[in-house]
This record gives C-alpha cells, sequence and structure tokens, in this order.
C-alpha cells in the first residue's frame, strides 16, 4: 500500500491558486526550461501522471503528457467513457482511488468547473484545470511566458485582447491582475464579455497589486500603443452560439493587418492566438503568419508551462 502524502495537494484549479510571487516562479521557470533544458530536472521520477480528457484538444494534451515524460513521469490517458464514472461511480469515490495511483491529474472538460472541484476534494493528489468552462490557467502561463520572452518583461506592458470573454480571457485578465505594472484591455462584443464575478475579482486584485484592467465594446476605442494583440476563436471549443447572428457582431474585432498597424506601439508589437485559430474569422492569414506572430512560438510555451506547473505541484519551483 502506498503511503500517503505527508502534505497537501497543490491544485491549480484558477490562476488564483497562484499568489503573485508563485505565479512569476513559474513563469520564469517555464522561459528558463525553454532557454536551457534541463535534462537532470526529473522532479516526477516515480509517480504517473493522469491525464483524463473527456473532449478534443491538440496542444495542451500533447503539452501535457510530454511534460511529464520529460520530469520523468509516465503518463495514463483517459478518455470520457475510460473511468467507473461512466457506470455510476461518484467523482469523490474515483478521485479517492486514483489518489493511491497518481502523482497528479490533469483534466479538461466542457463542463463546469465544480466537476474539478469534486475531484479535487482529496488532499493528496494534485488536480490540474487543462481547461474548464470558466477558466484555462495553464493557458495564461503560456501566454505571460511567450511575452516575457519576446519583450523581456512583464511590467509595463499593455496588451490588448479582442473578442469572446471566454475562459482563455478570464484566466489573461486574472494573471495579468497579479502583476504589477501590467495593463490588459479587453473589448468584446457585447453581450459576449467577462463573466461579471471574474470583472469583480480582477478589478480589486488589479487595483492591490498595480496592475490596470480595462474592459468595454467598443470596437471604435482602441488604444494606439499596445505591446501585444491577442485574440482567440471565436467558438471557444467550437461551441455553437445560440444566437443565430452572433458572427456578424463578432466581425468587426477580426484581427487584421490594419488593426495591428492601428494600435501598435512600435515595430516589436507582437501577435498572439492561444489556437486552433478560425483563419478568416477571429484573425487573418497575412497577421497569423506575419513576423510579428508570435502565436506558434506561444503554443510550444505550452509544454514548458505545463512543466513548471506539474513541477509546482510537487514543490519543486
Amino acid at each position: 500500500m502506498l503511503a500517503a502524502s505527508a502534505t497537501k495537494a497543490r491544485h491549480v484549479l484558477s490562476i488564483l491558486d497562484f499568489g503573485p510571487d508563485d505565479l512569476l516562479k513559474i513563469i520564469e521557470k517555464a522561459v528558463a526550461l525553454k532557454a536551457t533544458p534541463d535534462r537532470t530536472f526529473l522532479p516526477l521520477q516515480g509517480r504517473t501522471i493522469g491525464i483524463y480528457f473527456t473532449c478534443s484538444s491538440t496542444r495542451t494534451r500533447t503539452s501535457f503528457t510530454v511534460a511529464a515524460n520529460r520530469l520523468g513521469a509516465p503518463t495514463i490517458a483517459y478518455g470520457p467513457q475510460d473511468l467507473q464514472l461512466a457506470s455510476g461511480e461518484t467523482i469523490e469515490d474515483t478521485a479517492r482511488v486514483l489518489s493511491g495511483f497518481l502523482g497528479a491529474l490533469v483534466i479538461r472538460t466542457n463542463r463546469a468547473v465544480t466537476e474539478m472541484q469534486r475531484f479535487a476534494s482529496q488532499a493528496r493528489m494534485p488536480v490540474i484545470n487543462a481547461m474548464s468552462d470558466t477558466e484555462h490557467p495553464t493557458q495564461a502561463i503560456a501566454d505571460l511566458a511567450t511575452i516575457h520572452e519576446a519583450r523581456g518583461r512583464l511590467e509595463d506592458i499593455h496588451i490588448l485582447y479582442l473578442g469572446e470573454g471566454n475562459n482563455t480571457a478570464a484566466s489573461l485578465a486574472l494573471a495579468v491582475s497579479l502583476i504589477p505594472g501590467m495593463q490588459l484591455t479587453l473589448v468584446t462584443p457585447a453581450g459576449y464579455g467577462l463573466a461579471n464575478d471574474i470583472l469583480e475579482k480582477v478589478q480589486v486584485l488589479a487595483h492591490k497589486h498595480g496592475a490596470v484592467i480595462n474592459h468595454h465594446h467598443d470596437v471604435n476605442d482602441l488604444p494606439t500603443n499596445v505591446d501585444v494583440v491577442y485574440t482567440t476563436r471565436w467558438q471557444t471549443m467550437g461551441e455553437p452560439k445560440p444566437d443565430p447572428d452572433w458572427k456578424r457582431k463578432f466581425e468587426p474585432y477580426r484581427v487584421d493587418s490594419t488593426l495591428m498597424k492601428r494600435v501598435s506601439k512600435d515595430s516589436r508589437t507582437i501577435f498572439l492566438h492561444d489556437l486552433p485559430a478560425v483563419r478568416g474569422d477571429d484573425v487573418t492569414d497575412e497577421v497569423l503568419d506575419g513576423e510579428r506572430s508570435w502565436a506558434f512560438r506561444q503554443s510550444e510555451y505550452k509544454l514548458f508551462g505545463a512543466m513548471a506547473v506539474l513541477a509546482w505541484c510537487v514543490g519543486a519551483v
């Protein structure tokens, strides 16, 4: 029988599970791991990591699988029908059983984050949110690590986010609100902004930590001196929207070369996208494939961000 852990598990259900200091350490570790891969950094050796995804994923699932292996741990992948949850076992009982076998469980689901919270009801096995309906915390780490490499710092960086106030936008806003000197302007179609509870949290945290978060819907009122332009797929995870006219409302928020020129601070302003992109909708080919696009470099940071988060969960960061 495996001995129980002497310390409480470090879960990552929200970006707010990190304090400002831990968030910066994780970002800096991700940048360092990409710059100089450390083949002797094996904090997961002797553990096994579970990868439980109930919906499709290219970048996040691959990045966590490779990350665990690079850190010394094999992985077990579970699909939506692979656990006894499919036959009626409770999430709490499943989690309690898995905690005796796994060093951590990485979860992606389209369902409510409350499902992940139930997996995290045990205190032995770290549970990592690899995307839920409300947040995508490890994406925000990849985003900020990319910006750190591209601009050499996070302080005094201004990000313009265009499009839906989805789970990626929520985690980005929460992360920026913890970083002194950062500024984020979110411009979203009316009715598709950040959830009120998220917006209230980020305003309080930004005020506390010296960051600035602005949110509005007027695409004609954009800042003209930003360091980063960021957009995401208009249909998160391809989920349909109930409004049949939704696409017309999003079209003015498309990132094209004209918009990039209009809002850029200088020639070093970069473009980010969490991918997958719908070319011609959320971004044009000219921007996504252009010299200012860091979107595919950003996707690589999913791996190094996953490594840093897994290491943090076991106390190695």
